[in-house]
């Protein structure tokens, strides 16, 4: 009898991410009797989206590897059972079950004998459990890639078994990202379901109800322990697993020649943001694009479904339009048209100006923060100069991440110092130009982890002079890496800035070329496949060129091998993965260096080429767009936060402080600017974006926009569309028919200290007019606009800008700027050496605060307060980025090159 597939612990858990589709649950391998990859490619449709790109195997592999290696895997132990609050352990014993349950049974058995007998704790890799529920069948195993075995805390004869996992998932910004730790626990959670309900559990262990992850605390990949609450997790697991008891409950798997009927039969609850990490994705969307009937493509495009009625009207015939969102009436109209549609918006993005550095990058899925190679490309008032390309034939080396940020700091520099030239008292700022936010992130990340070195430098610089051994947070010893060098210094301070800023919508010390371009053209076809700037970049082009047909696009830019942002295509990156990995003789050896012979550089050159073109026309796509008058509001606003970065920068005061490692005090502090930062974000956007003002209107939730129409023209009178505007109300006109009333010529802009002065804009009090329409009402403005009878406003509520008694200017209070821990602008370089107490809070550099740092963790070891000598451990919630001296390191190039199991996706992976 053939085993029952039941698609690994992972897919069993993955299927939550899609449970509400009833053709997922329908296709259940215990139902078809084969994985959802083999249906697939049975069924004529193979996949090819979730595959799993070698360099990005080889790193998981590599990553568990250094979970298995000895120091490690204590380290992990000894921190799930402090962090549970249990014993110190008498001893660390690892074993390897080798992903055989008989094994399994027998460590276990072992394992809890020596923690009943002697207090020790016991890891035991590659566990194998028989699915929950399914233990007296022929079914594929739960294979946790650790358990931890521990003595109960009383020592009464029990011990708890604690399932974990592996998983190295990249640090975006100095953390993991919420949803990928959610996933990892669910397949933590039902590993320790399926041993709650095994039988060869021995008796007196209990399967505990905390996990533990190891995933890479820094970008060598070693591993440090994540323990959580289960309870939530495994509820939700239950629910799962019955749900596939309940399809195992079904007729015997179906017959092959039927599978496609089978298939077809089963209703697919369809969304192209979700979808694509299901290996039917391509099944269902042609099921779609080949049906007859024509609100189906609605379903394609992914439109909620409570919004599908009011746009229906636009692919069924009828005409009919009802309170749906402008832009999502602009994707459906541009699908059916084959042409972008303009928003209407005009320009406030600052890319293509003095001061941008234009920056892409291919980054490495075989580390972390790995770099294939960069380009970057400065503008200056003569425009944009020539691009500079560098390869690295090391991404993973900590040398290629420096050499990044000296490449980066350099451009930044010179374009500061042009900045200065034109304007010394008050220079304009610089920004990083990157394709889409993946690309940002990357470059953050980078900096992220160059400023954890660089503080755990100065500590240990300190210890040195002071006549102390250097020495990790553990304990363990340190070797102090070289400081960072001036341009160095300089980008990774930009790139945290830009860490910071992202609480902060209107900042802009990186601009993202994508989202610049999404403010002006809303594309067709699926919102979702705009994420990448080419696709996007088409349907811009599209407005100008002639039309374009959307699917084949779609199909198109999926099937490109390269990419316009720092992430690679599956392909790319297994060719340069490849040429990477091939190794040129020398006299002595083997080395690691690719071979000229293998290309990769040319790879990689390639690839660049191919982003700097689409940056390039993305550039010249933004050049058509005419400048909004807010434009200069935006530049005026992001001048002001970097005014406060250049004194830290200048002063090495808190510039290299992480958003994630900010104290409590300084994070407070933020709340009002952020608050600030947000109203003034709205309120710009009302006054440049159509569309944004259309969704604001027809929002319930939003109070001080509204629609009105002109039902007389002299005297003015409205039809409000709105309970909360009303007679007394002084209201401003945002826009009339299709035009933004602030980008009109006789509006003027005046940039004051503490807001931003519109003269010209029509601004007046509503007054009842009586009658039996009670939303009518007189507007008197000061200025009055020349509107006709049908005209159609979006107009806001006076209150919400500004206190202004009079009606002839619209304030917009310019945002509050983060000033916590910063130079005030009277602080020079000697004022806290010549006054320490006066200035702890401004310009203190970080050289006297990590020295007063190292000084108290000094004070603090010797009292036994930290680790190793502590228990449970003390938690570094600094995360230091070095090594210590001597630890295994991961090196994915090392090992010859495996291949991913051909049934396995990223979802499976992750």
């Amino acid at each position: 009898m053939a085993d029952k597939s039941l698609g690994g612990g992972t897919s069993a858990v993955a299927a939550s991410a899609h449970a509400a589709c009833a053709r997922f649950r329908g296709t259940d391998p215990l139902v078809v009797g084969r994985t959802r990859r083999q249906l697939a490619a049975d069924i004529g449709f193979p996949d090819e989206s979730g595959r799993i790109p070698h360099a990005r195997w080889m790193r998981a592999m590599t990553f568990e590897h250094l979970v298995r290696e000895e120091r490690f895997a204590a380290e992990v132990a000894t921190t799930t059972v402090g962090r549970l609050g249990l014993n110190r352990p008498d001893g660390i014993v690892t074993s390897d079950a080798h992903a055989d349950v008989g094994r399994t049974a027998g460590l276990l058995a072992d394992a809890h004998a020596g923690a009943v007998s002697n207090g020790s704790v016991t890891l035991i890799h590659g566990a194998a459990l028989p699915f929950v529920g399914f233990e007296d069948q022929d079914a594929t195993e739960v294979k946790p890639d650790f358990v931890v075995i521990a003595p109960e805390a009383d020592r009464n004869g029990g011990s708890w078994l604690v399932v974990g996992d592996a998983k190295d998932y990249e640090r975006v910004r100095s953390r993991i990202e919420d949803t990928r730790l959610l996933k990892g626990f669910l397949q933590v959670a039902l590993g320790a379901e399926s041993a709650e309900s095994w039988s060869c559990v021995p008796t007196g262990m209990s399967v505990h109800s905390h996990g533990v992850l190891a995933v890479p605390r820094n970008a060598f990949l070693q591993p440090e322990a994540l323990v959580e609450s289960l309870d939530d997790h495994r509820a939700e697991v239950r629910m799962r697993v019955a749900e596939r008891r309940r399809e195992a409950e079904r007729p015997p798997s179906v017959e092959p020649e039927d599978l496609s009927k089978y298939v077809a039969h089963l209703r697919a609850t369809f969304d192209p943001a979700t979808c694509t990490t299901c290996t039917l994705f391509s099944y269902c969307r042609n099921e779609l694009r080949t049906s007859t009937d024509p609100t189906d493509l609605l379903v394609e495009l992914g439109i909620p479904s409570d919004t599908r009625p009011h746009v229906v009207g636009l692919v069924d015939g009828t005409g009919a339009l009802g309170k749906a969102p402008a832009s999502v009436a602009a994707n459906v109209t541009a699908t059916l048209e084959g042409i972008g549609q303009s928003t209407g918006q005009r320009r406030i993005d600052q890319a293509g100006r003095a001061g941008t550095v234009n920056v892409v990058l291919a980054k490495s899925d075989s580390a972390a923060l790995g770099v294939h190679g960069i380009a970057s490309q400065r503008v200056t008032a003569a425009g944009r100069e020539s691009w500079r390309v560098t390869v690295f034939d090391d991404p993973q080396s900590a040398r290629c991440r420096r050499e990044v940020m000296r490449l980066l700091g350099r451009e930044l520099s010179e374009a500061m110092t042009e900045g200065r030239a034109a304007d010394e008292d008050s220079p304009g700022p610089v920004h990083l130009v990157v394709p889409d936010q993946p690309t940002a992130d990357v470059l953050v990340s980078i900096a992220d982890n160059l400023a954890g070195i660089e503080l755990s430098r100065l500590r240990w610089e300190r210890d040195a002079r002071m006549g102390r051994e250097p020495l990790t947070f553990d304990g363990e010893p340190a070797e102090i890496p070289s400081p960072l060098q001036e341009p160095e210094r300089t980008a990774v301070s930009f790139l945290l800035e830009e860490d910071r800023a992202r609480a902060l919508t209107l900042r802009s010390p990186t601009v993202d070329l994508r989202e610049s371009l999404a403010r002006h053209v809303v594309a067709g076809g699926p919102p979702v496949a705009s994420y990448r700037l080419d696709y996007l970049l088409a349907w811009a082009e599209s407005m100008t060129d002639g039309p374009v047909e959307p699917r084949r696009l779609e199909d198109e830019i999926e099937a490109a091998f390269h990419t316009p942002g720092a992430r690679l295509t599956s392909r790319t990156s297994d060719v340069l993965h490849e040429a990477l990995t091939a190794p040129e003789p020398r006299r002595h050896g083997v080395g690691t260096r690719p071979s000229e012979a293998s290309g990769h550089a040319a790879l990689v050159t390639e690839e660049l080429d191919y982003k700097r073109g689409v940056v390039e026309r993305a550039l010249n796509a933004l050049e058509a767009v005419p400048d909004s008058r807010l434009r200069e509001v935006h530049r005026e606003i992001e001048g002001d936060a970097q005014a406060v970065w250049r004194r830290r920068l200048s002063l090495r005061a808190s510039d290299l402080v992480r958003f994630g490692r900010t104290h409590r005090y300084w994070r407070n502090a933020l709340v009002s600017v952020i608050e600030s930062d947000d109203k003034c974000r709205n309120q710009l956007l009302a006054l440049t974006n159509p569309q944004t003002a259309d969704d604001l209107a027809v929002d319930a939730g939003m109070r001080e926009v509204a629609v009105a129409t002109v039902v007389s023209a002299r005297p003015l009178v409205l039809d409000v569309d709105s309970r909360r505007i009303g007679a007394g109300t002084r209201i401003v006109s945002l826009r009339v028919n299709g035009d933004m009333c602030v980008e009109h010529p006789n509006v003027g802009l005046t940039v004051q200290k503490s807001s931003f002065k519109f003269s010209g804009m029509s601004i007046g009090p509503l007054s009842g007019v009586g009658g039996e329409m009670p939303r009518r009402f007189e507007w008197e403005p000061e200025n009055v606009p020349e509107l006709s009878v049908g005209d159609r406003l979006v107009v806001a509520d006076f209150a919400w800008f500004s206190t202004n008694k009079g009606n002839a200017f619209l304030n917009v209070a310019r945002p509050r700027v983060d000033e916590v821990s910063a130079p005030k602008p009277t602080c020079e370089p000697g004022s806290y050496a010549e006054d320490p107490e006066s200035h702890e809070r401004c310009c203190r550099p970080h050289e006297a605060a990590e020295a007063e740092r190292s000084d108290r963790i000094a004070e603090r070891r010797a009292r036994g307060e930290l680790n190793p000598e502590v228990w449970p451990p003390v938690v570094d919630s600094d995360a230091f980025e070095v090594a210590p001296a001597g630890a295994p390191v991961a090196d994915v190039t090392a090992g010859p090159m495996t291949s991913p199991p051909d049934d396995m996706t990223m979802d499976d992976l992750e």
